[in-house]
């Protein structure tokens, strides 16, 4: 049989993953509303000019990774790589440029030309958040709290949180020139891609994960010095309110991340049930520029990568199941399969999952409908039981059977099948 796979770089999500997607999303809205955050849907495309403005043009992502095409008008389009340029976009048609604070969570797919591996696709899903128009050290503290918070609602508390500094713009020509000195003397040692980041992004060099690179990045200058004081008192502030707030981390220098619009207060949470490619969510305060605007607008968020979330879930077996139908109708007659239609809508609408039997099929083969459906009752209706208002219940675990009057079946479904320990 000729089988059609999607797109490199893509997946097709049935049921029993879409099932633990829902868990994420559901657990995400639970936690960030607690917190004040309300959605955000934003679109899949946007117009080039906000990305390269917005992330940087030097930036790894816009230089080799865009998916951008011309419309029919002949205006650049992109699909996103990420979700925090589309959401200031966004953002900045409301009062958040006069600084009146908006806290917004979004949900939804990427894109990304990067070469496809074990939880990186082209098309990747991410649950982020954003707090836009004011400026303190505790609300990144607060931001870094409520991702703890979200991670430990889906059973990833281990994780390690991992932060550092990026200071301001203005900080950053001193410490390049320190760390340009600094690598030019063994560029000749180092990957292709560094080699070009010496002369178009120096910070990019720190993100390395080059084995031969990692070894010269370890010996780099502490550039931390030369950062003013105001930044290193911004992160010292930031750190003093994790400390209060009991969330552990870890304070990494060479922690940078990769778009240009990061300042003070960067990180990443990492998880050791992945591998090599450790990274679940990332983010951290930044200030971005939007087309037409002279000045940046200041916010925290972060992003967690859907399919990193998922791998790791599935490390620890921490993974659900597909939710089964509580009960399965089974007609033993063209008038009682019409007549279990309308019975299943009936409980559908008490807030029961039911399944049934709609074609033509002999009872024995329903039974084992019931059977792969997972229901754990068995629902038995013919001529008999209808003229009397009654059904027959069939215990799918252990084949036993009672008849009950049709009134009293969705109280014994839920009893039996929804809130029994499962």
């Amino acid at each position: 049989m000729a089988t059609f796979a999607p797109p490199p770089g893509t997946a097709d999500i049935f049921e029993e993953e879409a099932s633990e997607w829902r868990f994420l999303e559901n657990a995400a809205r639970e936690v960030f509303s607690r917190y004040g955050y309300g959605e955000l849907r934003t679109p899949v495309f946007e117009y080039t000019e906000l990305f390269q403005r917005g992330l940087g043009g030097e930036t790894e992502v816009v230089q080799k990774e865009m998916y951008t095409f011309a419309d029919r008008g002949g205006r650049s389009l992109t699909l996103r790589p990420e979700g925090t340029a589309g959401v200031m976009r966004a953002l900045s048609n409301t009062d958040v440029l006069n600084g009146v604070e908006q806290r917004v969570y979004y949900m939804g797919p990427m894109f990304r030309g990067e070469r496809p591996a074990a939880g990186r696709r082209r098309q990747f899903h991410q649950i982020g958040v954003e707090n836009v128009g004011r400026c303190a050290p505790l609300l990144d503290a607060e931001c870094l709290a409520m991702l703890r918070a979200f991670l430990k609602r889906i059973g990833l508390d281990d994780a390690e949180l991992v932060i550092n500094t990026r200071g301001v713009r203005e900080d950053r020509p001193a410490a390049e020139k320190v760390l340009r000195e600094y690598f030019s003397q063994h560029i000749g040692e180092m990957c292709e891609d560094c080699r070009t980041r010496l002369e178009r992004n120096i910070w990019r060099i720190l993100d390395c994960k080059q084995e031969n690179c990692g070894k010269i990045i370890a010996g780099a200058p502490e550039y931390l010095e030369y950062f003013s004081q105001e930044s290193r008192d911004y992160f010292s502030s930031v750190c003093e309110a994790l400390d209060a707030l009991g969330v552990s981390y870890r304070v990494e220098p060479r922690l940078v991340r990769g778009l240009d619009y990061y300042v003070h207060t960067v990180f990443e949470l990492t998880h050791p049930a992945l591998g090599a490619q450790t990274a679940i969510a990332g983010g951290g305060r930044y200030e971005l520029f939007l087309p037409g605007q002279n000045r940046p607008v200041p916010g925290v968020g972060f992003a967690a990568g859907v399919e990193r979330l998922l791998l790791a879930r599935q490390a620890l077996e921490k993974s659900g199941t597909v939710e089964n139908a509580a009960a399965y109708l089974v007609g033993l007659t063209p008038a009682m399969r019409v007549a279990n239609l309308a019975l299943a809508n009936r409980l559908r609408e008490a807030g029961l999952k039911v399944a049934l039997e709609l074609e033509e099929r002999s009872f024995k083969a329903q039974l084992r409908g019931a059977n792969k459906s997972g229901a754990k009752i068995a629902v038995i209706r013919g001529e008999d039981e209808a003229n009397r208002g009654v059904a027959v219940v069939k215990n799918m675990a252990d084949g036993t059977q009672t008849e009950l009057p049709e009134a009293e079946l969705f109280e014994y479904i839920r009893r039996e099948a929804v809130e029994t320990p499962k």
